[in-house]
């Protein structure tokens, strides 16, 4: 069996914890798109991780972890991801690479950072990853995959050299920096190759036979429906599909195999980057729920910046779940609510005058003021709890007003940041 796990909202939803927490269950876990700009943290007997490339399924001993094809693979990020694991005690994770993944260069990583310091005032917030840069040539087909670090000699530094006549445009004339030293160029791939090649198959042919013969999978995906490029906040989105139906495409199996889509919704709102953010708080309200929010506060895994935080938004987490077609929704982090008195919920947008509960396009999107209603809070610790009916009466009365609101169920409940910390609903 298949299932994906995605975000609802703007990522940061929790989806590492409750992908380490299904991944007991998996024979195989999938990273089917992005790459290492957002982070998913762990917190497991091991100790606490941030996973940026490798699957969240690691930390156990009988799943196999695969970098699909649709990943932007920063190779030197992903072995040192793995070298940390282990260097903390974890055993080494069973790794597979698609031959077919598309490699992040080194001269991603600086277009992308010379891009947002040329924007200034109307940058994007990227993580300086290379992410954009790396799917704009992987779309306009000079892009390099795994597969093509085992061409011959002469065949790659040709290929070096064409894209860096393209590269050296823009790097000299735009930019007004160094160009590309391909020779450099060709002996860092080298490198790579060194490192992926105990690693590399046919991917998509070694999960179409395990789904044939009835292994569970996890898809797991990086950030959430709001970011993705066609349905998200555009232009402040990613620059792959964050959706499951991309699962299908970023591993390579057929879409009709994924059976589950757990979508994950924070119960509270964060997020990374900019763009618009209707529930958003402000001040010390907001200070106090990002210092109290995730596990250690509201701090991104990857770039350590502040999230951005707001109330639980129903119009944009119902428009999340649509869009990623959930069949369960994981709804996390709810015993940070646990200090209020009074909890607001957005259940409405206001646009020039008129209320709406469908999310609109981006231009609307800015001019959005949160129609909230106030709930009472519960004022008491939850974590600890495990049984769904032992939660204060004012928690399940939160829980369920807003399981009605977003018209999905919520089926998973989680008090903490620990694999134990779930509560079946």
């Amino acid at each position: 069996m298949v299932k994906a796990i995605v975000g609802a909202n703007w990522g940061d939803e929790g989806k590492g914890k409750i992908t380490d927490m299904l991944a007991k269950e998996a024979d195989i876990i999938v990273r089917f798109q992005d790459g290492a700009n957002a982070g998913h943290t762990i917190v497991n007997n091991y100790g606490k991780f941030a996973l940026h490339t490798l699957p969240s399924g690691v930390f156990y001993d009988h799943t196999t972890n695969v970098i699909g094809n649709g990943v932007a693979l920063n190779i030197p990020v992903l072995f040192k991801e793995v070298k940390s694991l282990t260097d903390q005690g974890v055993p080494a994770p069973k790794l597979l690479i698609s031959n077919r993944a598309q490699i992040v260069m080194p001269y991603h990583i600086e277009f992308d950072a010379l891009e947002e310091a040329r924007l200034s005032g109307k940058a994007f917030g990227s993580t300086k990853s290379g992410i954009a840069p790396f799917y704009s040539d992987k779309y306009a087909k000079i892009g390099f995959q795994v597969s093509e670090l085992f061409l011959p000699e002469a065949e790659l530094k040709d290929k070096i050299h064409r894209v860096a006549e393209i590269k050296n445009c823009m790097l000299v004339h735009l930019y007004n920096s160094a160009p590309i030293n391909e020779a450099a160029l060709y002996d860092t791939l080298m490198e790579y190759k060194e490192m992926v090649e105990p690693y590399v198959c046919d991917t998509s042919a070694f999960l179409y036979k395990a789904v044939k013969e009835g292994k569970n999978v996890l898809l797991e995906g990086q950030l959430g429906s709001l970011k993705d490029p066609d349905h998200g906040i555009y232009p402040m989105v990613t620059s792959s599909s964050t959706l499951a139906g991309y699962g299908a495409i970023g591993a390579g199996i057929p879409p009709y195999e994924i059976k589950q889509i757990v979508t994950v919704c924070k119960a509270y709102s964060s997020a990374v980057g900019a763009g618009a953010f209707v529930s958003e708080l402000f001040g010390d309200e907001a200070e106090e729920l990002r210092r109290r929010g995730g596990d250690g506060g509201e701090y991104g895994a990857t770039t350590g910046r502040p999230r951005r935080v707001g109330w639980f938004d129903c119009v944009a987490s119902k428009y999340g779940l649509r869009l990623q077609g959930a069949t369960d929704v994981a709804f996390t982090v709810l015993d940070v609510l646990g200090y209020l008195d009074e909890i607001p919920v957005c259940v409405g947008y206001e646009i020039d005058g008129k209320v709406t509960t469908d999310f609109p396009v981006t231009a609307e999107l800015e001019k959005a003021k949160p129609v909230l209603e106030v709930l009472p809070g519960w004022k008491e610790e939850i974590r600890g709890i495990h049984n769904y009916k032992e939660l204060p009466e004012n928690c399940r009365r939160y829980i369920e007003f807003i399981e009605e609101r977003i018209g999905f169920p919520i089926t998973m409940v989680s008090n903490g940041p620990g694999r134990e910390d779930i509560i079946y609903k």
